[in-house]
């Protein structure tokens, strides 16, 4: 999202890239994760989607110019041997790395085994870059072991990859999670050695847990889609999001066109934030509210079309009447349901309190001036259901009450005069002859 922001923000262009070299962790079902949350959110892309796995042959270009270049050897260490290595290293209180055994190796090589690629990295001086969110960073390239760049069954690596495609593509800025810190002196020095220049770096912090450790599933965390499912509009999550590591002076709520007017990687915190699931819903709340209308249908309409009711008449105005009691999409739908579906049960206690003898008159009485109402409108239907409790010298409570029960089925709803204008006269009526013959079967 960062990235989209400052591509949008400087008339650049926003390229998808999946990486997707490590075939054990990526799927096809992942593959889709990420494009279809992407096109929820609005992220749209300028170039793209590239894969990698369809760029092997570019990769084996690139590997053997580092070979014939004497920028990377042929590896024979087994993985137990390289652990092996890192124990020893433990063991001496040093950082524990490949010993670099193959580095300078000129014999003849063990028959049988399948070598990896490393890289041969510098041995002595520093790299430096500017990262944007985090200002200078330096690390000694002692501090750096020759990394893997293809693995013995040839597939390139992740830090292989990435260098070859941000110089193929021309990138010029890269946001990512700190956790690529480590990554990138390595990349720098895979640049330097192909004769390109590095984009840009920032590396924003990571998203925590509310006990401090890295965010993950054990936290509950989820896939983008899964806040769909559960109600949230896209809006709300990007507005919450950004907020989640970037700030503008105290303001909360921010739409696209103003997150990409003051987005900057500079202003990225540089500690990392903790995930607040109640702060992601009150955004969400705050999002159904505001939204002007045909936002909030539009955000609706998935949960709509699984509850049958998308596109059906007066969707919009009910929508509308409720949104200012409902957290997510899922409680505004489900607030909607009583209005198109056939009311076939009635509350147990609310009935039993509401649908009694003393009601029936009532009930009676208010469908047959309903039934002459010219205009069926909240302030007309408003007027007799005052003119009811009057004449029969009743407390709004004993009218409105079972009134309700009978047009919902529940104790709870929009003020009752709405609830009759959106029911429409046909269903009202209907409404009220069933619950007359509720209580008069009892």
């Amino acid at each position: 999202m960062f990235s989209w922001l400052v591509a949008r923000k400087n008339n650049g262009k926003f390229v998808l890239r999946i990486e997707d070299t490590d075939r054990e962790r990526s799927t096809e079902e992942s593959v889709q994760a990420i494009l279809q949350g992407m096109e929820w959110l609005g992220l749209d892309y300028d170039e793209g989607p590239y894969y990698q796995t369809q760029r092997f042959d570019r990769y084996k270009e690139v590997i053997d110019k580092l070979l014939a270049d004497g920028n990377a050897y042929h590896c024979y260490c087994s993985a137990e041997e390289v652990e092996a290595m890192r124990e020893e290293a433990r063991a001496k209180g040093e950082k524990p790395r490949y010993n670099g055994k193959y580095r300078d190796f000129t014999g003849t090589p063990p028959a049988g085994v399948k070598p990896v690629v490393r890289f041969r990295s510098p041995m002595t001086g520093t790299v430096s870059w500017d990262d944007a969110v985090r200002g200078p960073i330096s690390i000694d390239n002692a501090e750096l072991d020759d990394l893997v760049i293809a693995r013995s069954d040839g597939t390139p690596t992740y830090n292989l990859t990435v260098v070859v495609d941000d110089l193929d593509m021309g990138m010029t800025h890269v946001l990512r999670g700190d956790d690529h810190i480590n990554n990138t002196p390595r990349q720098i020095n895979i640049v330097a050695a192909l004769g390109g220049t590095a984009p840009q770096f920032a590396h924003a912090p990571m998203i925590l847990g509310s006990d401090g450790a890295r965010l993950s599933k054990r936290h509950g965390a989820v896939s983008v889609m899964q806040y769909r499912d559960d109600g949230y509009l896209p809006q709300a999550l990007l507005n919450y999001l950004v907020r989640l590591g970037w700030s503008h002076g105290d303001q909360e709520v921010f739409n696209v066109k103003q997150m990409i007017e003051l987005f900057d990687a500079s202003d990225v915190n540089k500690a990392p934030s903790t995930f607040n699931a109640e702060k992601l819903l009150w955004l969400n709340q705050q999002y159904i509210q505001t939204l002007p209308l045909d936002e909030l249908v539009a955000g609706s309409q998935w949960h709509l079309e699984r509850a049958g009711l998308a596109n059906l008449p007066g969707v919009d105005k009910a929508l509308d009447e409720h949104r200012q009691k409902a957290n997510t999409l899922i409680e505004l739908v489900d607030a909607i349901r009583p209005y198109y579906e056939e009311l076939t049960t009635y509350d147990e206690k609310a009935a039993a309190k509401q649908l009694t003898s003393d009601s029936l008159p009532v009930l009676a009485e208010l469908q047959n001036r309903f039934a002459t109402l010219a205009s069926w409108d909240r302030d007309s239907i408003k007027s007799i259901i005052l003119a009811v409790a009057e004449d029969l010298g009743l407390k709004m409570g004993k009218v409105g009450a079972p009134l309700r029960i009978a047009m919902l089925g529940k104790p709870a709803g929009a003020d009752i005069p709405v609830v009759l204008e959106l029911l429409g006269a046909e269903k009202c009526a209907d409404r009220l002859t069933k619950a007359q013959h509720f209580i008069q079967s009892r």
